[in-house]
């Protein structure tokens, strides 16, 4: 890996940690503008404490070395959850500043799975 993908790739994954760190605290403490998202988008609140932990425990298993598959599935995770919350706004009907959250984390993933080094990768 060079030096400009290892850039990208820890810029990309502090971001993203950051990101999804903040959204899952937020979710798992159940601050009121959170609750009221998941109802506006009709979701049962039991649902964001599990999504707060998830991220949280993604979070950890992306930053900490080894353990490629644990990975692969935290990258999985952040993309349908993200990818989940752009869907789940988008049909009811949000405006587009609902969705940049989302798609920014979204993309965040895509760009720190995409340029992790070989040592946090499956190899076969």
């Amino acid at each position: 890996m060079n030096k400009r993908h290892s850039i990208i790739y820890w810029i990309a994954t502090v971001w993203l940690a950051l990101g999804m760190t903040s959204t899952g605290i937020v979710q798992l403490i159940g601050m009121k503008e959170n609750a009221d998202a998941m109802q506006q988008l009709g979701y049962p609140q039991y649902l964001s404490p599990i999504l707060g932990i998830s991220k949280l425990l993604g979070v950890v298993a992306i930053l900490i070395p080894r353990y490629p598959i644990l990975k692969e599935w935290a990258y999985a995770g952040f993309f349908f959850v993200m990818l989940g919350a752009i869907l789940s706004n988008i049909a009811v009907g949000n405006p587009a500043n609902h969705v940049f959250g989302p798609a920014l984390l979204l993309i965040l993933t895509i760009i720190s799975w995409y340029f992790r080094p070989a040592n946090r990768r499956i190899t076969f």
